[in-house]
């Protein structure tokens, strides 16, 4: 039976992780960065096994990345007009 539970904790997947984010983010309507350090707290998961997910999916780590420039933490950089 731990077998099955250790197989089913290590299935967060992207995909899974992005949707849950995404998922709070509308929820809540907090900022990408908020969101995961929530689900990383409700999930009992490490930051760091977080920031491997987001390193690894151009289009989360973009959110964040826009995220901490809205809150000044990184220069912000040009973007296109829209």
């Amino acid at each position: 039976m731990q077998t099955e539970e250790v197989v089913v904790q290590t299935a967060l997947t992207s995909e899974n992780f992005i949707r849950e984010i995404d998922k709070i983010v509308n929820d809540l309507g907090i900022t990408y960065v908020d969101a995961v350090v929530h689900f990383c707290e409700k999930n009992n998961i490490e930051i760091e096994t977080a920031a491997s997910i987001v390193k690894s999916n151009p289009k989360m780590k973009s959110k964040l990345q826009s995220d901490y420039e809205n809150l000044n933490y990184l220069p912000k950089r040009a973007k296109l007009p829209v």
